[in-house]
């Protein structure tokens, strides 16, 4: 099975909708995924997320959508305060100047996080990821994914969410802290990244990267 993981297209957030340049933008997307013999579509319940996979569904004559709740867009903050400071992706450069590890598996105990509500949703999504895995045939044991499938099946599917949410999902697959990945990965809207699982029953496996972060089919609005 070959997991896509694109990003939303440029966001309207207070109306939970993709700008004009964002409608662009997937569209772009829409025609370089085009490539991957994608066979089903799912995407996080948010607008943007929805809208961005809607134009995929458009050229590609996929149809149905499913909706991947637990893929909605990571909070941060206090709970009586979100989003007014505790941003996971600015406090990386603070833990790293404090000579943090951001790699080091406690990572929780750093104080950017002891109150923050994205450690909730980063736990949670680990948690759903795990569960949703298993349903397409990839059960996790300890660190890796076994494959449980019976037969040999050739497999690609799309995922349409955020940049936060689809950064907790690659922490939990591969296993790295969730700071690690927000100070070394840049998602631009969408980008795509492409993960390999092993296809052969019975082999416990961890998937191989194909693709990590490319929004090179961009490149068209850059030069216009």
């Amino acid at each position: 099975m070959r997991l896509v993981i694109i990003r939303h297209g440029d966001p309207d957030y207070e109306r939970n909708c993709l700008t004009e340049l964002g409608k662009k933008q997937a569209k772009l997307m829409a025609q370089r995924l085009l490539k991957e013999d994608i066979t089903e579509i799912w995407s996080s319940p948010y607008g943007r997320a929805v809208e961005t996979a809607e134009a995929f569904s458009e050229v590609s004559g996929i149809k149905d959508i499913k909706i991947l709740d637990f893929m909605k867009e990571i909070r941060y903050g206090r709970l009586d305060a979100l989003y007014q400071d505790l941003n996971p992706w600015f406090g990386v450069d603070d833990m790293i100047n404090e000579g943090w590890d951001i790699r080091d598996p406690k990572w929780r105990e750093h104080n950017l996080y002891t109150e923050n509500t994205a450690v909730l949703d980063v736990d949670m999504i680990a948690e759903e990821t795990d569960k949703w895995l298993s349903t397409l045939g990839y059960e996790r044991e300890g660190l890796y994914y076994r494959c449980t499938a019976k037969e040999e099946t050739e497999r690609t599917i799309a995922l349409f969410c955020h940049g936060g949410s689809a950064t907790a999902m690659l922490s939990r697959i591969y296993n790295l802290a969730f700071p690690f990945l927000c100070g070394t990965i840049h998602m631009p809207c969408t980008a795509i990244s492409i993960l390999r699982f092993d296809k052969r029953p019975g082999n416990l496996n961890q998937p191989i990267v194909e693709l990590l972060s490319d929004a090179t089919h961009l490149k068209e609005l850059e030069e216009n």
